[in-house]
């Protein structure tokens, strides 16, 4: 069995330190529940002010060694999105995984980048999936609105990906988009889907406004059944699951092995 905490809390807009304590302490109380990865939300050591965040990029990956820092330091995995810097000196939103031994397991940048809020002009795009190795097999790595686009997953999947991981900063009114997309993942490659959204209101520029991120952190297992789901609120939601339930699905219902990679390849 693996347990897992959610943390679904609001992202501190342009305010690294308070978001790092606030990891910090995230990572001292999963643990301490007896968790084996915690899993954190879309962007969760800045939040989406590019001015700030342009102006920090120099000190992200300080940020990242923090966080594997504390992944060591309490013995837990920990995975989110974070502010990078490229090696062209661009910001980049991406996906950490640092195992409880604070080793960095796995990077992902983004792939799709969401036009609606503009995120194509302050973001480097990712190029390519990211299937990882981890101490409880095979994970996939997305972001928030890559959650949109199936082929990512059936690649993942495709590469190994027994359960998919997505940080997000999902706002209303887009809850049953989220809802339903996240149970279709799961469902269509038959794997676990753990998905981790903000809460709270964020301000943004004039052409966006304000957001409200709904929270509704999930995780959905291979059957398309939701086995936890927060609300709106903040908090730590602790899930137990067990990964040898893929084989089991696959066993009684063969889509997986009845797919016609011959036809249809990405």
């Amino acid at each position: 069995m693996m347990h897992v905490s959610l943390a679904q809390f609001e992202v501190a807009r342009a305010d690294a330190a308070a978001n790092l304590a606030r990891i910090a302490e995230l990572a001292a109380e999963a643990s301490a529940a007896g968790s084996d990865l915690l899993c954190l939300p879309e962007m969760c050591t800045t939040g989406f002010d590019w001015a700030y965040n342009r102006a920090h990029l120099s000190f992200a990956a300080e940020d990242a060694a923090n966080v594997a820092g504390f992944a060591q330091q309490h013995g837990i995995a920990i995975c989110g999105s974070m502010l990078e810097q490229t090696e062209s000196g661009n910001a980049a939103n991406c996906f950490h995984y640092f195992d409880a031994r604070g080793t960095v397991c796995a990077r992902y940048r983004k792939l799709h980048l969401f036009t609606l809020f503009h995120e194509e002009r302050h973001v480097e795009a990712g190029h390519e999936c990211v299937c990882f190795d981890s101490d409880f097999g095979p994970l996939g790595a997305g972001i928030c609105y890559d959650l949109r686009f199936p082929e990512l997953f059936r690649r993942n999947t495709e590469a190994g990906a027994r359960l998919h991981l997505l940080p997000a900063a999902f706002p209303h009114p887009r809850l049953e988009h989220w809802r339903t997309l996240v149970r279709a993942r799961a469902i269509e490659n038959q794997t676990y889907f753990i998905a981790i959204n903000q809460c709270g209101v964020e301000g943004h520029d004039r052409s966006v406004g304000e957001t409200q991120y709904f929270g509704h952190s999930m995780v959905v297992d291979p059957w398309g059944e939701i086995v936890a789901e927060a609300g709106e609120d903040a908090c730590l939601l602790q899930v137990e699951i067990d990964p040898s339930l893929v084989s089991q699905v696959r066993s009684k219902l063969s889509a997986w092995e009845d797919r016609r990679a011959d036809l249809f390849s990405f």
